[in-house]
């Protein structure tokens, strides 16, 4: 009886001990485990904050993306109105080349019987220059015009009335030679009332609507020719009629660009 308890005590702290050994290697699998997935769950954690970067990121980009298209959007836009109103400006442009061609022509038609050094046509700074010699319009320091000069200012203002949306500026020009005449104060006051005497004829007798016209004296300070030569103070002693277009239509360009642009 003895005998066989022993062995049952024996066999008990056998089983016992056995069962330790498996609990401690369990046990230690367990920590393994543990720290396996303690570690997979930093590397989890690790892997959503770089998701989480990434997401924003993108959502950034998309932002910028966004800016930039409008941006680009915009500019487009800009280019395209820029476009529309260089090109309508030419056509602005050409219809005035177009129209101070066509008075260039019926100028130097109605004037073909006058010669050349009296009488002047071009275009210059995108206006009309009809340049008129004083030899032809006015006696040496005077303001009187010529009756040799009516049928010049008459042929003038025939065309004038022909167009009668352009406005003129009479421009009287004198050389550099200090004007003695009674009655004169001195060149400004020379050109001036040249210029006016011009009008005058021009309305008074053409019948040129004195709404378009300007009286305008520059003296000797615009000079085409040499002051110093008795030839280039000729070409400086004349009277010039001026032509000038309608800027109406550049106005409300301009105007238009400014309210787009």
């Amino acid at each position: 009886m003895k005998y066989l308890s022993f062995c049952v005590a024996t066999a008990a702290l056998l089983f016992t001990g056995c069962n330790q050994a498996e609990v401690s290697e369990l046990e230690i699998k367990l920590q393994g485990s543990e720290q396996q997935r303690e570690m997979l769950t930093t590397q989890l954690e690790s892997v959503q904050r770089t998701n989480g970067d990434l997401l924003a990121r993108m959502e950034d980009l998309s932002v910028i993306s966004k800016e930039g298209a409008t941006s680009i959007r915009e500019s487009l836009q800009s280019i395209s109105g820029q476009t529309s109103y260089i090109t309508e400006l030419n056509r602005s442009i050409a219809r005035k080349d177009s129209l101070n061609m066509s008075l260039v022509m019926n100028l130097k038609r109605s004037l073909d019987n006058i010669n050349d050094d009296d009488v002047q046509v071009e275009v210059r700074g995108g206006k009309v220059h009809v340049s008129i010699s004083d030899n032809l319009l006015f006696a040496s320091g005077s303001a009187r015009v010529n009756s040799e000069a009516t049928r010049v200012l008459e042929k003038v203002g025939l065309v004038l009335n022909d167009h009668r949306d352009l406005d003129i500026i009479v421009e009287g020009h004198t050389d550099n030679v200090p004007v003695r005449a009674s009655g004169i104060a001195d060149n400004w006051d020379l050109s001036t009332q040249r210029a006016t005497a011009v009008v005058r004829q021009l309305v008074d007798q053409f019948q040129v609507d004195p709404s378009r016209l300007s009286a305008a004296g520059r003296a000797e300070f615009e000079p085409r020719g040499d002051n110093a030569t008795p030839q280039g103070r000729a070409r400086n002693r004349r009277t010039e009629i001026v032509i000038t277009p309608n800027l109406n239509e550049f106005f409300d360009l301009a105007k238009k660009q400014g309210v787009n642009g």
